[in-house]
């Protein structure tokens, strides 16, 4: 799944190239993975324009209104789900399977809405009569030290499964959990309540450096994670444990441990971490 470095990068891409060009024709597939029926989606994107593109989370959100408008009157959400890309492209573009939705613009091109599994969702919300979009819990790159600490007070949960809980934090998936536990030499399964200070202090900050790293390097593509020119990513190169079972770390040399933990595959240096 795409967690947040490539949802930012996804976000930051589409902001670039369509802010500002006006949407005139939107069109989803029956299979299209919808929250807000399709033809409520269709009648309210066109004619909006692009004010921006943005992340929140692990959604991307595109703040719409009439030309010329300075302040957004709706919103389209997309969440990528498992396998879910957003493409801007040229209409005479070859359609790749399973795209679900394609939104033509005044500009000559189009945004195209691609998921293979459809574990992704589009909503359209008209502002007024719902609310702005928010993430259910507080951003990695944006919260504070006391802010951060207070998440994890007395909670008897691994810490690998609460960095997980996007109720706590929204946009950590399952390989920034590892890389920035590994960073800050924590265990995954230490209990998240029984963590010092100065730990969590050391967490949050690696939290912060691996993910705006990251970010730099355009996300990880461990599977069909794009950007929205088609483009992989390249931070899974610099990956430290994330899949990287049985080989050695790149810091002491000692093999990378592979553990099951919340359901997830957990990778860790049992010698770094403590």
């Amino acid at each position: 799944m795409p967690e947040l470095p490539e949802v930012e990068t996804i976000a930051r891409g589409v902001h670039e190239r369509v802010r500002g060009d006006c949407i005139t024709q939107a069109w989803f597939s029956g299979l299209a993975p919808l929250k807000t029926p399709a033809a409520r989606q269709s009648k309210g994107l066109a004619g909006r324009t692009f004010l921006s593109v943005h992340r929140t989370g692990k959604h991307i959100v595109c703040e719409l209104g009439p030309a010329g408008a300075s302040a957004p009157d709706a919103q389209w959400i997309v969440h990528l789900g498992m396998t879910g890309r957003l493409l801007v492209t040229t209409p005479d573009a070859p359609v790749a399977p399973h795209t679900h939705a394609r939104l033509s613009l005044e500009s000559g091109r189009e945004l195209r809405f691609v998921d293979p599994r459809r574990f992704g969702r589009l909503e359209f919300r008209a502002l007024g009569k719902t609310d702005a979009f928010r993430a259910p819990g507080a951003d990695p790159l944006a919260v504070t030290g006391d802010e951060f600490a207070a998440l994890f007070r007395g909670r008897k949960l691994a810490i690998k499964a609460a960095l997980l809980n996007q109720a706590l934090l929204s946009g950590v998936g399952n390989i920034y959990a590892d890389e920035s536990l590994f960073h800050a030499g924590i265990r995954p399964r230490r209990a998240a309540g029984r963590l010092t200070r100065a730990e969590l202090d050391r967490l949050r900050e690696a939290l912060r450096t691996v993910l705006r790293h990251a970010i730099r390097l355009g996300g990880s593509s461990v599977s069909d994670y794009v950007d929205a020119n088609g483009v992989r990513g390249f931070f899974q190169l610099e990956h430290c444990v994330y899949l990287r079972t049985g080989e050695p770390c790149r810091h002491c040399e000692t093999p990378i441990q592979r553990i099951v933990l919340a359901g997830r595959g957990t990778h860790f240096c049992p010698h770094c971490q403590r």
